[in-house]
């Protein structure tokens, strides 16, 4: 029998972040999940940490890639799940009945194409900074990411059969394209009104904030048009200076 989750973490040289995801996945009352842990080839003590972590479920494979997105994509290939949860390294669940409450919600509206929700922003300390700084819709649809990434790409969890491959020719916002194709399949999106995933604030995104908004831009224009990206564009300006002052003062009062 197939599992209903495929929890995946892609990793590379990732010591100083993987230890809270594993104690994460295994602290989960939910057990119907397989946990795939696909490395590329790491120098540290990456693995060991993974096989030491103990989790039955988990499935422990490392090889050479061309980037996280396509380890994603051998991460699908292999994945057996009904429905794919990814967890980078240094995301958590929010609680250890975060699987339970996603399960049931999935039993309770008979296998929805999308379920989500919320997602809080965590330091590397794993000290809660704030809210992310878009909120997720009540409501999901394909037109809600023409604003954006509107749902964390952790929070965002496909019914494996809506998944195709990520697109490589996108280094940094692959997952914000694939979330739009995974809309554009699905016919219904269920909204979990609770927070379920803590992001660690330190991603490949973050630290490429400009390549990875120029390449987000690029995707609008061809999902949505490009005059109403610009005019969207325009008008998100003032949010995200408020939200990085905001982000800024938080990480600031715990220091």
């Amino acid at each position: 029998m197939s599992p209903l989750f495929s929890i995946i973490t892609v990793t590379y040289n990732a010591e100083s972040t993987l230890p809270p995801t594993l104690e994460s996945v295994r602290e989960q009352t939910c057990s119907l999940y397989e946990y795939i842990v696909m490395d590329g080839v790491s120098k540290d003590k990456t693995l060991k940490l993974a096989i030491d972590a103990g989790i039955p479920q988990a499935k422990i494979s490392s090889s050479k890639d061309t980037g996280i997105y396509d380890a994603m994509n051998k991460a699908i290939d292999i994945a057996t799940g009904e429905y794919l949860i990814f967890l980078n390294a240094g995301d958590t669940f929010h609680s250890a009945d975060t699987l339970d409450k996603i399960a049931k919600t999935i039993m309770d509206y008979d296998f929805p194409g999308i379920v989500y929700g919320q997602t809080d922003l965590m330091d590397s300390q794993r000290r809660y900074i704030a809210p992310r700084h878009l909120t997720a819709p009540d409501r999901l649809t394909l037109k809600s990411f023409a604003d954006g990434m509107v749902v964390c790409h952790q929070a965002f969890i496909v019914n494996r059969r809506l998944a195709q491959h990520y697109d490589l020719k996108y280094r940094y916002s692959a997952d914000y394209e694939w979330c739009i194709r995974c809309l554009q399949r699905s016919r219904r999106n269920v909204y979990i009104p609770a927070t379920i995933i803590d992001y660690l604030n330190e991603g490949t995104t973050t630290a490429n904030r400009r390549a990875s908004l120029i390449e987000r831009m690029r995707i609008m224009g061809y999902y949505y048009g490009w005059i109403p990206t610009i005019a969207r564009h325009v008008a998100f300006i003032p949010r995200f200076i408020r939200q990085r002052r905001k982000e800024r003062s938080a990480l600031n009062s715990l220091e």
